[in-house]
């Protein structure tokens, strides 16, 4: 602590000094959190094209335990050229990802491929940032279901 408070203007040291000698700490900005009840009722936007439910396909992959996935993973559905060069280069369907994604898939998939042209059928976008973190625990939330 001594070396850092020793770089500090000497206000902020004294200032720095005294919260660490009284044990106060400063608030620290909350991580982003889903709510998985709210991410459900998101989710039906996504219900169209998308599945929760294992090996259920439509005309999007099945999402269920799809954080924590390899991209374009599921055996024998058609993925788009984007998801499948993602695939290629070791993209992981991490919470991060997703909430990212979800954002812009085009651009996503355009930045992570190096390729912002290449095709990709995701048509659906969701601009909400606590929206797609609520999707995100909710599609966490789903645990080993039939």
């Amino acid at each position: 602590m001594r070396g850092y408070l020793s770089r500090l203007p000497a206000r902020s040291a004294v200032a720095a000094g005294a919260l660490c000698t009284f044990g106060i700490t400063l608030p620290q900005p909350a991580a982003a959190a889903g709510d998985p009840a709210k991410g459900a009722t998101v989710f039906g936007q996504c219900q169209a094209c998308h599945s929760a439910d294992k090996g259920a396909n439509r005309i999007g992959p099945s999402l269920y335990h799809v954080v924590g996935r390899p991209a374009g993973s599921i055996a024998g559905y058609d993925y788009s050229p984007a998801v499948q060069e993602a695939a290629k280069k070791g993209l992981v369907w991490t919470a991060e990802n997703i909430v990212k994604y979800l954002q812009n898939p085009h651009k996503f998939l355009g930045d992570f491929d190096g390729d912002p042209g290449i095709r990709n059928k995701m048509p659906f976008s969701l601009a909400d940032e606590q929206q797609r973190e609520d999707v995100v625990a909710y599609l966490k939330s789903l645990g080993d279901k039939p």
